[in-house]
C-alpha cells in the first residue's frame, strides 16, 4: 500500500515531468474564474499572499498586481523554475518563489492576508491537513481561498468520476463533494462565506496526452465514458465519445472562508 510519502514523491515526478504543459495549458492558464477569484477576494494594496502548489503559477500572476507580496510555492522544484519564468518574463517584480509542502507550510503561524490554491488539492495525499496548515498561517480575519475540481453528491457517481481522473494521472489523490470541503473548513475554524461550482470542456485525447498516456490508455478512457451510469455521464457531459472529437466536463468549486479574528 502506497504511503503518503510515496504519493508526495509521485506527485513531485510528475510534476517535474510535465511543468511546461502546465504554464500553457488553457485550463490552468485562461478562464474567466481567474478574474473571478480577484472579484471575490478584493485584494488590498497591503496584502500580503500565498499562492499554494502554483504550478505554472497563474493564480500568483492574476494576485501580483493588486497585492505587495505575493509567494509562490510548489513541491516540485522544475514547476516553480517554470513558473518564475514564466511570471518574471511578464515584469512581475513583487512574487517570490519557494519549495514546500502543501500540507507542512514552512512559514509562521499569521503571516498572510490571503492564501489561494487553484487546482491543485486533487493531488493532495491529506487535504485536511492542507486546509489546516493554510488556516494556521492565515492572519486573523484572513481568507483562503481554493479552487478545485467538485464531485456530485450521488457516492456511486462521484466514485465513478474520481476513477475516471485518477486512471489518466497516477498521482490524482482524490476529489471532494462541495459537502465535504465545506466541512474540510469548518474542521480547520474556517468560517465559509462564499461558493459558486463552474463547468470546464476537456478534449479527451489532448487532456490524457498531457499526462503522458499513450494511445491503450486514452481507449481505456473513451470506455469508461461509454459505459458510464447515467448519474456519472450526466455529470461529465461527454460529446462523440469513441471519437478523436470526445469530450467532457468536470466541474470546478471556487470556495473562500475566513480565520476568525482574535
Amino acid at each position: 500500500m502506497a504511503t503518503e510519502n510515496d504519493a508526495k514523491a509521485l506527485s513531485k515526478e510528475r510534476f517535474n515531468q510535465y511543468a511546461a504543459g502546465y504554464v500553457t495549458n488553457k485550463t490552468h492558464a485562461k478562464g474567466a474564474e481567474l478574474g473571478r477569484l480577484i472579484e471575490i477576494t478584493q485584494p488590498q494594496a497591503a496584502w500580503v499572499t500565498l499562492d499554494i502548489a502554483t504550478g505554472g503559477g497563474h493564480t500568483a500572476l492574476k494576485f501580483a498586481p493588486h497585492v505587495a507580496q505575493v509567494t509562490a510555492t510548489d513541491l516540485a522544484p522544475n514547476m516553480l523554475d517554470k513558473a518564475k519564468t514564466f511570471i518574471t518574463g511578464q515584469g512581475v517584480s513583487n512574487v517570490d518563489f519557494q519549495i514546500a509542502d502543501a500540507e507542512n507550510l514552512p512559514f509562521e503561524d499569521g503571516l498572510f492576508d490571503l492564501v489561494t490554491c487553484r487546482i491543485a488539492p486533487h493531488h493532495f495525499p491529506d487535504a485536511a491537513q492542507f486546509v489546516r496548515e493554510a488556516a494556521r498561517v492565515l492572519k486573523p480575519g484572513g481568507t483562503l481561498l481554493v479552487q478545485d475540481q467538485v464531485l456530485p453528491e450521488d457516492f456511486a457517481a462521484a466514485r465513478y468520476v474520481d476513477a475516471f481522473e485518477k486512471l489518466r494521472d497516477i498521482s490524482h489523490n482524490r476529489v471532494f463533494t462541495e459537502g465535504e470541503w465545506v466541512g474540510l473548513f469548518r474542521e480547520a475554524g474556517l468560517t465559509v462565506w462564499h461558493t459558486e461550482q463552474l463547468t470546464k470542456r476537456h478534449d479527451l485525447v489532448h487532456w490524457a496526452r498531457m499526462q503522458g498516456n499513450n494511445a491503450f490508455d486514452i481507449e481505456r478512457l473513451q470506455v469508461l465514458l461509454a459505459v458510464a451510469p447515467p448519474l456519472a455521464l450526466a455529470w461529465m457531459e461527454a460529446e462523440n465519445v469513441g471519437t478523436p472529437e470526445a469530450s467532457f466536463v468536470n466541474h470546478h468549486l471556487i470556495i473562500a472562508g475566513h480565520k476568525g479574528k482574535a
